[in-house]
């Protein structure tokens, strides 16, 4: 009989690599695991996980997806692109990666309420607010637009990347917005 003690359960090693890339908000850290996009860090953000998760730094151009990545980001910053096709591998709970797959389907130009999202995903009255903490920790911004989510009353709310590049991300897509 096998000692249980003596069996190791481990994860498949992912190989974990950041670029920083320039852009109209400021630096964006784009983090890959193995072959999909896992993160997209503006500088100072809420929530900025720890360096030591972002693996070893390599040139955006030396990898396959952050050179997409790279290419995509800037091809929306030139008003070229509206929607990502880089492969996602976001890390998150059950719950947020539900929230999250619906923010990729809100358009640029439009923008939906955290009530909405909730009610979208068949959650009880009053789950906007773990709705608003799921999307306070998108670790894909941008690419994954939580940038799209106001408040009920149409105001601009909490963005982990700062109110003020909300403001520009909804400006650069056309809608409306003023800050509070």
């Amino acid at each position: 009989m096998t000692d249980p003690k003596a069996i190791q359960r481990t994860a498949p090693q992912t190989r974990t690599v950041h670029a920083v890339v320039d852009s109209p908000v400021g630096p964006l850290t784009l983090v890959a695991d193995d072959d999909a996009l896992a993160g997209v860090f503006m500088t100072d953000q809420r929530h900025l996980p720890a360096d030591d998760r972002f693996g070893e730094r390599v040139a955006a151009s030396d990898e396959p997806v952050l050179a997409a990545a790279a290419s995509e980001l800037a091809e929306y910053f030139a008003g070229e692109r509206e929607e990502f096709d880089v492969p996602l591998a976001p890390r998150g709970t059950d719950f947020q990666q539900r929230v999250w797959a619906r923010l990729r389907e809100i358009p640029a130009g439009a923008t939906t309420t955290y009530g909405t999202i909730a009610a979208d995903l068949g959650l009880p009255p009053g789950a906007s607010r773990a709705v608003g903490a799921a999307v306070g920790r998108n670790p894909i911004g941008i690419v994954v637009p939580c940038h799209r989510v106001v408040g009920a009353s149409g105001a601009l709310t909490g963005y982990a990347g700062g109110l003020e590049r909300k403001v520009w991300l909804l400006e650069h897509e056309g809608v409306l917005a003023s800050a509070p």
